[in-house]
C-alpha cells in the first residue's frame, strides 16, 4: 500500500510562498484539493504572502474564506521566499509538510511521488526539476540552495536521527515526514 492512498494517515500541511500571484493562487489551490482529498483525511495549505505588490492578499483571504483548510499569513514586508518558507514550516500543524511554488512551475500532482517516497522510509524527500525555467541568478540562488541542504543532512550521525535522502523527482518541492529535521 502506498502512502498516498486513504489510510489512517499523518496529516498533511503544504507551505506556500505567495510572491505576485493572485493570477495563480485560485488554480494551485485547486489542483492542490484534488491531490490532497486522495493522500490524507487531514491537510491544510499555508500561504505565506511575502509583501506582494498586487491583490495576492486578497485572493489569500478569499481562499481562506471559501476553505477551512487554508491559512494565510501576510509578512509585514518583504523577507524574501527562504524566509516566508520558514514562516510557514514553524506554522504548520501536521507531521509531514510540503513546499511548493506558487507559480505551478512546480505541479501538485507529483506530490503523491514524494509521498511514496516517504512511505519507503525516507525522512526528508527533495524533488528536482528535469529543467529550471529561471533566470540565471535565481538558478544559482537555487544551487547555492540545493547545496546548503545536501550539506545539512551529509554525514550526519545516525544515533542523532535517521536521514534517508531521496531526490529523484521532476519538481522543486520539499517534503518532511515525521522522523526528519524540524527547523
Amino acid at each position: 500500500m502506498t502512502i498516498h492512498q486513504k489510510d489512517p494517515l499523518p496529516g498533511i500541511s503544504v507551505v506556500v510562498p505567495v510572491y505576485n500571484s493572485e493570477g495563480s493562487l485560485p488554480e494551485l489551490i485547486k489542483r492542490l484539493n484534488d491531490i490532497l482529498l486522495t493522500a490524507s483525511n487531514h491537510f491544510e495549505v499555508l500561504l505565506v504572502n511575502d509583501c506582494s505588490m498586487d491583490r495576492s492578499w486578497e485572493v489569500i483571504c478569499q481562499l481562506a474564506e471559501a476553505h477551512d483548510w487554508i491559512r494565510g499569513v501576510n509578512m509585514m514586508r518583504n523577507y524574501g521566499q527562504h524566509n516566508a518558507l520558514l514562516c510557514g514550516i514553524r506554522m504548520a500543524n501536521y507531521e509531514i509538510i510540503v513546499t511548493i511554488d506558487d507559480d505551478l512551475q512546480h505541479p501538485p500532482e507529483e506530490i503523491p511521488k514524494l509521498l511514496d517516497k516517504l512511505a519507503e522510509g525516507y525522512d526528508v524527500v527533495y524533488g528536482t526539476p528535469q529543467k529550471e525555467q529561471h533566470g540565471l541568478w535565481r538558478d544559482l540562488a537555487s544551487q547555492v540552495t540545493k547545496m546548503a541542504v545536501r550539506g545539512c543532512f551529509h554525514g550526519l550521525d545516525a544515533t542523532t536521527f535517521q536521514v534517508r535522502w531521496s531526490a529523484d523527482w521532476t519538481c522543486s518541492q520539499l517534503l518532511l515526514g515525521t522522523d526528519g529535521a524540524r527547523v
